[in-house]
C-alpha cells in the first residue's frame, strides 16, 4: 500500500477557538492525557507516511504540550495565521503542506476522541484499493470522519470558504465516494460543549 504514488497523509484540524467550549477544548483532561494528544497517538500509531497538525487559536499554548510528548519525526506542525476565517483555511493550510509530495489526505478534527489507529488503517487501505475520489468511514448510516481525499481533489478542497468543511463534497463526487464500515462499533462523537465533554467523561 505505501508504494511512492501511494503515500499518504493525514492532516489535524485543532486551530478552533473553541467558542461552544468556552475553554481551549484541545487540552480538555480525557483518560489522563490531553484530547489532543488522544488524538495524535492514535494518528501517529497508524500507517500513515506523514501527520501534519494544524494549529491556529492558542498555537503556543498547544505546541508547549504536543512538541515534548511527540517526539515522532512524522509529526509536523504547523500555524494558520488565518484561523479566523473558518474551518476551511485549515483545510487549506494543511492540504498546501502535503500536497506536493503525497497522494492522499486524511482530515480528522481534533475533537473526536474515539479514533484508533485500526480504524485509520482500515479506511487508508480500503481507499487505496477502491480507488475512489474520497472515503470515509460509514457511520450510523452516513459519511463520518475520518475522511480521506485523492490528489486530484485537493484544488476543491483548497477552494472552500469559511466554516465549510468538506462535507459538501461528499455530494459533488456521490458516484465517486466510497464509504467503509467499521469492523467494530464505531463511535463519532466530537466534543464541541461543556454538554458534550461532559457526556463522553460520564460515558
Amino acid at each position: 500500500m505505501n508504494r511512492p504514488k501511494d503515500k499518504a497523509a493525514g492532516i489535524v484540524l485543532a486551530a478552533g477557538e473553541s467558542r461552544r467550549m468556552g475553554r481551549i477544548k484541545q487540552l480538555l483532561p480525557v483518560g489522563g492525557k490531553t484530547l489532543i494528544e488522544r488524538v495524535l497517538a492514535q494518528v501517529l500509531s497508524s500507517r500513515l507516511d506523514v501527520v501534519v497538525l494544524v494549529l491556529g487559536h492558542q498555537a503556543g499554548e498547544i505546541r508547549t504540550v504536543i512538541e515534548p510528548r511527540f517526539p515522532d519525526p512524522r509529526l509536523r506542525i504547523i500555524q494558520n495565521r488565518r484561523y479566523r476565517r473558518g474551518i476551511s483555511s485549515s483545510i487549506a493550510a494543511g492540504v498546501t503542506a502535503v500536497e506536493k509530495g503525497y497522494d492522499h489526505a486524511m482530515i480528522f478534527l481534533a475533537d473526536m476522541p474515539c479514533i484508533s489507529s485500526p480504524l485509520i488503517d482500515r479506511l487508508l487501505e480500503s481507499h487505496v484499493m477502491s480507488g475512489a475520489a474520497i472515503s470515509a468511514i460509514r457511520g450510523e448510516g452516513r459519511p463520518a470522519h475520518p475522511v480521506v481525499f485523492r490528489r486530484d481533489i485537493y484544488p476543491d478542497l483548497k477552494r472552500l470558504q469559511g466554516d465549510q468543511g468538506a462535507r459538501g463534497l461528499l455530494y459533488r463526487y456521490g458516484d465517486s465516494v466510497c464509504l467503509v464500515e467499521p469492523e467494530a462499533d464505531y463511535d463519532s462523537c466530537d466534543i464541541d460543549t461543556p454538554e458534550d465533554y461532559a457526556a463522553f467523561q460520564n460515558a
